[in-house]
């Protein structure tokens, strides 16, 4: 079982930037990809991005492509993403996840309980 503690939402100003961090305990954190999604109100949980469990592999969804950027620590067995440019879209609740296995493939065995973002214009 692996629990999920993140931290560094806020409220911030259009354009400014927030760093969220994700701490994982409870399993081998390098052996498991990781995930950042988001939950604006009314709406789906939608995809931000993902790292593999050695952090060779990563991706982004389009829409933070270029201002967002994952990463990860494997000593600190924490998750991070860097957000930058940030605009009032972006506001949400976000989540990191832990996948089931080294790379991604969206079945994941836990959830943290949510950060919120807020993004003034």
């Amino acid at each position: 079982q692996v629990q999920l503690v993140e931290s560094g939402g806020g409220l911030v100003q259009a354009g400014g930037s927030l760093r969220l961090s994700c701490a994982a305990s409870g399993r081998t954190f390098s052996n498991y990809a990781m995930a950042w999604f988001r939950q604006a109100p009314g709406k789906e949980r939608e995809f931000v991005a993902t790292i593999s469990g050695g952090g060779g592999s990563i991706s982004h969804a389009d829409s933070v492509k270029g201002r967002f950027t994952i990463s990860r620590d494997n000593a600190e067995n924490t998750v991070y993403l860097q957000m930058n440019n940030l605009k009032p879209e972006d506001t949400a609740v976000y989540y990191c996840a832990a996948d089931k296995s080294y790379y991604y493939t969206g079945d994941f065995a836990s959830w943290g309980q949510g950060t919120q973002v807020t993004i003034s214009s």
